[in-house]
């Protein structure tokens, strides 16, 4: 067994070599002609700004509390709902992934014209968070074991006493770890809103005026300012999870097989479910913008933008405009999310054979991880230039540290005796992993894909936006400066229905490897 303060020894010697190979990189400007300055010459820029940095910190963290604290209690009781009415689950597919998914970049200025003061940053952080955490609380929930479930069932136990003493206590790790992400989240989520114009003070208005200033130590100050922010509301909740799961663990593996659901359903049940799953999120778009009360010139209904696409003046135009970014954002959004999930997926399993590589690794992890994309974004445009290599990395950024984080969650709750199962045959650790682990994890693995979806166009649509100049990012960017209200809303829509249909296939993957492996799905 590995010694716990000779692990913390190993990171935090760790730390200090990055730091010190920084400072030398940065004062030799060896990166990019001094786009990357040392620690330093970064904590002497924040020194001479820091009279700018307190109220901007304050609107930020103002927001983004709001919207962890909002986005959370949603997203438990969605997840709650979901699981004990499973019908709720299906018919709010399609609003869920699509309050994931909508772009920020797109609803931001929209937000800030219907909404006041900081509403439009809590607004985006809890849009940010209640995906994450909903997704958490129903895997966590679903994976309970079914046969302690069935014994409080069979002493006149009701669904209620079912989720209390037995769902619930086993979905606390998948909870916790998805507040882990999606505090991160809530971060970017307002600092995206102050991006799109919401207000006066906030880290990501301080960055966006200081973009066109050539001051790369002042921008690496803002963005390791709202990395430290980032770092500590994931450290924060790394703590509670080490508090609340010591000496807590899994002692059997539910082997019970669970009726499909819809295997019965009546065809006509099945579509009528299907239907309402689709209209529901335009019904609640159609409806918002109506209560709004806002001129239709800016506000779009669905039957708006499909006017806008296909039957106005512009039509033709939009559609070719519409269909060349559509091809050059969604080739790198696959590359970019398979290669975050291989490096996720590969990098979990290899945690559980060498931990101390993974503590080495860990460091460089976290700073990257937990720096709001934004933030990062125009920095690396300093280091890799604007090309498709900028767009791939963040894209594989993003991607990667959610699917890490639930992967490795699924692969440290498998239960030790089942573990010790192959090794009383002589089996090897990697008997060990293929027998066992791995196919106990592949909830979470499907999960881990769920949550990469979105993101990974998400990241794609930011890089083009800020810095590439290419694809539905910079569409979306043009059709802002132009006051193009009928695009802006069109590609909205159209990254989100992308999104809906990348997910629903990872849905129909995941329902049939699970179902053969006789394993439960969150879905």
């Amino acid at each position: 067994m590995v010694n716990e303060p000779s692990n913390s020894k190993t990171m935090y010697r760790n730390l200090i070599l990055l730091v010190l190979l920084w400072e030398v990189v940065g004062r030799l400007d060896l990166v990019a002609g001094g786009a990357l300055p040392s620690l330093s010459e970064i904590i002497i820029r924040m020194w001479i700004d820091r009279h700018d940095y307190p109220l901007h910190i304050g609107s930020t963290l103002y927001a983004s509390s709001a919207g962890f604290l909002i986005g959370n209690i949603l997203g438990v009781c969605a997840g709650v709902l979901f699981v004990l009415y499973p019908m709720t689950l299906r018919l709010s597919r399609g609003f869920n992934i699509a309050i994931f998914s909508l772009p920020p970049i797109a609803i931001a200025p929209i937000l800030v014209i219907t909404l006041s003061g900081m509403a439009p940053r809590i607004v985006l952080a809890t849009m940010g968070v209640y995906f994450i955490t909903m997704t958490a609380t129903v895997v966590g929930l679903s994976q309970a074991d079914s046969r302690t479930s069935e014994l409080i069932r069979a002493y006149g136990g009701n669904k209620l006493q079912i989720l209390r003493l037995v769902q619930f206590r086993s979905a606390i790790p998948s909870i916790l770890a998805g507040f882990r992400i999606a505090a991160p989240n809530a971060v970017l989520g307002a600092i995206l809103a102050e991006f799109g114009g919401g207000g006066r003070w906030g880290l990501g208005t301080y960055l966006l005026g200081s973009l066109g200033r050539g001051e790369p130590d002042r921008l690496w100050g803002i963005g390791l300012m709202a990395t430290l922010i980032s770092g500590a509301s994931y450290f924060l909740f790394v703590v509670i999870s080490n508090r609340f799961l010591k000496g807590s663990t899994s002692i059997t593996l539910n082997t019970a097989i669970p009726t499909d659901i819809t295997k019965n359903e009546h065809v006509l049940k099945t579509f009528f479910i299907t239907m309402g799953a689709i209209f529901l999120p335009i019904s609640i778009w159609w409806a918002l913008i109506f209560f709004s009360g806002l001129p239709s010139m800016i506000a779009k209904t669905p039957w708006g933008v499909v006017e806008y696409l296909f039957f106005s003046n512009m039509a033709e135009a939009a559609q070719g405009r519409l269909v060349a970014a559509i091809a050059e954002t969604l080739p790198i959004t696959f590359i970019g999310m398979t290669a975050g999930l291989l490096f996720a997926f590969l990098l979990a399993i290899f945690s559980s054979l060498y931990f101390q590589v993974i503590r080495a690794f860990m460091p460089i992890a976290l700073i990257t991880q937990t720096m709001p994309l934004v933030a990062l974004t125009p920095l690396l445009v300093l280091i890799l230039g604007r090309g498709n290599s900028l767009t791939l990395w963040v894209t594989i950024s993003v991607t990667f540290f959610p699917a890490f984080v639930t992967l490795t969650q699924g692969i440290l709750l498998v239960p030790s005796l089942a573990k010790d199962l192959p090794k009383a045959y002589g089996g090897s650790k990697w008997q060990e992993l293929i027998i066992v682990t791995i196919p106990a994890s592949l909830p979470y693995l499907f999960a881990a894909t769920r949550l990469t979806v979105p993101r990974a166009l998400l990241g794609v649509m930011i890089a083009e936006w800020l810095a590439t100049g290419k694809g539905l990012g910079n569409l979306l960017n043009q059709s802002r400066g132009y006051l193009d209200y009928g695009m802006i809303w069109t590609v909205a829509a159209v990254s989100v229905l992308l999104s809906i249909i990348f997910y629903q296939l990872v849905v129909y993957t995941e329902r049939k490897v699970l179902g053969k492996l006789g394993m439960k799905t969150a879905e």
